[in-house]
């Protein structure tokens, strides 16, 4: 394959530093042991599953479209343009005495702050890299993940907001509108909470149903949590039936998606990836493939140029198959590039999709956006 021109590549920005975050061993993501296993599972959020997604970009058949460039710590007064003094107080303070549990699954030990200051800087860069106009394509390939954590609180394995962040960044840099569309099979509540009164930013969330689950997470990623105050309207939830697939949420895009960022023309666009929603990931079940993926990789390309110039952030959440992950994030990126034909065939396959339920579901969804959302009014 000859070499992409330099119109056509991504900039993809890493640190191996993020690699020394080890949330440890157990029963899939709880720390424990009950004693009679002989062998315990590494925490799903660990490190190989992000080594393989570097070496696919360094070494898979998208290599020539990657320019690479080095992540960085991000200060901690930079951390509070999302997040609250106090609680970056608290994760400070627990680094200092080794590290401890934060809330359920979610573990930061010794070496965990510093690769979350990696993660959220890394990805600061990345859309500081848009800003200055270097690019306008850049993925920040960052862990630990962020987009469950909360102005005040940790969750789901995220400390830091790495998307709000960079967010936030975009906003005071002059964008007057920024659209954030999360496809990680978890709803995106940390991002969602940062923006829930400001009428700048859209955030739309596909996820899998399945509610609050815990003190650490209190929304429940229902399509009538909107927004409030001058924020009612512009988040945007698409809670989908386990077991969605490529054609459903093809259609979900199709039918939620585009017409609202159509809708509320934005000048910046965030996409935040996490390949938990795959056919083959232990913490998700909506059934997504390297088509399905690479498809909404495809229209999140045309939104782009159709709003934002071409300028898009890609930040990376979850996705816990330590290979099809990596095959995955390949296959997004692939249609991101909106490149004629697929670089990399599915190794697995996948399960036979019924999309009927889910075309019920996302009218269903529509109708109430229809009603309910201001700036859908008269659409």
């Amino acid at each position: 394959m000859a070499a992409a021109s330099s119109s056509e590549h991504i900039d993809v920005f890493w640190h191996d530093g993020m690699l020394e975050h080890d949330p440890g061993q157990g029963v899939f993501d709880t720390g424990m042991d009950p004693g009679f296993l002989d062998v315990l599972e590494n925490h799903p959020e660990n490190a190989d599953r992000i080594k393989n997604i570097v070496s696919i970009l360094k070494r898979g058949p998208i290599s020539p479209y990657i320019a690479w460039h080095s992540g960085r710590s991000a200060q901690v007064a930079e951390l509070l343009s999302f997040h609250t003094s106090e609680y970056i107080d608290e994760l400070v303070q627990a680094d200092r005495e080794g590290g401890k549990m934060i809330c359920c699954g979610t573990f930061l030990n010794p070496g965990s702050w510093d690769a979350s200051l990696l993660s959220a800087g890394t990805t600061l860069s990345a859309m500081n890299h848009i800003l200055a106009g270097h690019g306008k394509l850049a993925y920040a390939l960052v862990r630990p993940p962020g987009h469950h954590a909360q102005p005040t609180r940790a969750d789901g394995y995220c400390f830091l907001n790495n998307a709000g962040l960079a967010v936030q960044l975009a906003l005071d840099s002059g964008c007057r509108k920024v659209a954030v569309i999360d496809i990680d099979v978890h709803y995106g509540n940390g991002t969602a909470e940062g923006f829930y009164q400001s009428n700048g930013v859209l955030t739309i969330s596909l996820h899998m149903n399945h509610g609050s689950w815990g003190p650490s997470h209190p929304q429940n990623g229902s399509i009538d949590e909107l927004g409030e105050g001058e924020g009612f309207g512009y988040n945007l939830n698409i809670p989908l039936p386990n077991g969605t697939g490529d054609k459903g949420y093809e259609c979900a895009m199709t039918e939620l998606v585009i017409p609202a960022i159509n809708n509320f023309e934005p000048d910046m666009l965030v996409m935040v990836v996490g390949q938990d929603s795959s056919a083959f990931d232990p913490n998700g079940r909506q059934c997504l493939t390297l088509d399905g993926y690479r498809r909404i990789g495809q229209m999140v390309h045309n939104l782009a140029h159709r709003h934002s110039g071409g300028r898009l952030l890609i930040v990376q959440e979850g996705g816990y198959h330590i290979t099809y992950s990596a095959y995955c994030l390949h296959a997004t990126l692939e249609g991101v590039l909106n490149l004629p034909v697929p670089l990399l065939s599915d190794p697995i396959a996948y399960y036979p999709e019924d999309e009927a339920l889910v075309v019920k579901v996302v009218g269903s969804i529509k109708k109430y956006h229809n009603d309910a959302v201001p700036f859908f009014k008269g659409a």
